[in-house]
């Protein structure tokens, strides 16, 4: 197995790294345009993975139209995201807790950065059961732009009080990779969707199966 650059500290990505949100999202939004006379399919669902929503509105109007009744979509995905959460929680991906548990016996810095605004991030995290566990939480509205752009990267180094080049960056999709490209942080894929045309693994210094994985190699 490949070998991680020395560090000093830890970045996470949010959504499809540390929790499950993705799916939940998706479903969510597939119901809702089913509802509406619409077909969102899983595929167009997979491309959307950790773009910022100014973005994904962009996607949906080029994929469906500009007569889709966005307003009523938003609602009513909304709602359906909220009563499945309410019911069902949000899982967190395995490996989550195990190295978290060990980074911080370890006392190695860490911080979630997301692509998500500050309020449904910890929304998320209240669903989780995760609510207490990231100290600092680095969002898209905490910067000028999100990912790709390097910003959320270097702000969550930056209130670790470490530089870029001593943390790893651990992301999940193209647009987190991009992101830590552009602020020259090592990264760790651990991906949440298929790298079907292989742009992951040219962009991340490593790619794993899940942080399980991961945890043993921060322990070797």
């Amino acid at each position: 197995m490949s070998q991680l650059p020395d560090y000093n500290a830890i970045i996470f990505d949010m959504d499809g790294l540390i929790l499950d949100t993705e799916t939940t999202y998706f479903t969510a939004w597939q119901q809702a345009a089913e509802q509406l006379g619409y077909i969102i399919s899983d595929e167009f669902c997979a491309g959307l993975s950790g773009l910022p929503f100014t973005v994904i509105g962009s996607r949906l109007t080029d994929y469906i139209g500009r007569d889709f009744p966005f307003t009523e979509f938003y609602s009513l995905s909304g709602e359906l995201w909220r009563k499945r959460v309410q019911r069902e929680g949000i899982a967190v991906k395995q490996g989550a807790y195990e190295i978290l548990h060990y980074l911080q016996n370890a006392q190695v810095p860490f911080c979630l950065s997301t692509n998500s605004p500050e309020v449904n991030a910890r929304e998320c995290l209240n669903y989780a059961g995760m609510s207490d566990v990231f100290e600092i939480l680095v969002c898209c509205d905490h910067v000028q732009q999100p990912k790709p752009a390097a910003d959320i990267f270097l702000l969550a180094a930056s209130r670790m009080q470490q530089a870029i080049g001593s943390c790893l960056v651990i992301e999940d999709s193209l647009t987190g990779l991009m992101a830590a490209q552009n602020a020259e942080a090592f990264s760790v894929c651990v991906p949440s969707t298929a790298d079907k045309d292989g742009q992951m693994q040219a962009l991340a210094g490593l790619v794993l199966n899940d942080l399980n994985e991961l945890c043993l190699l921060l322990q070797a």
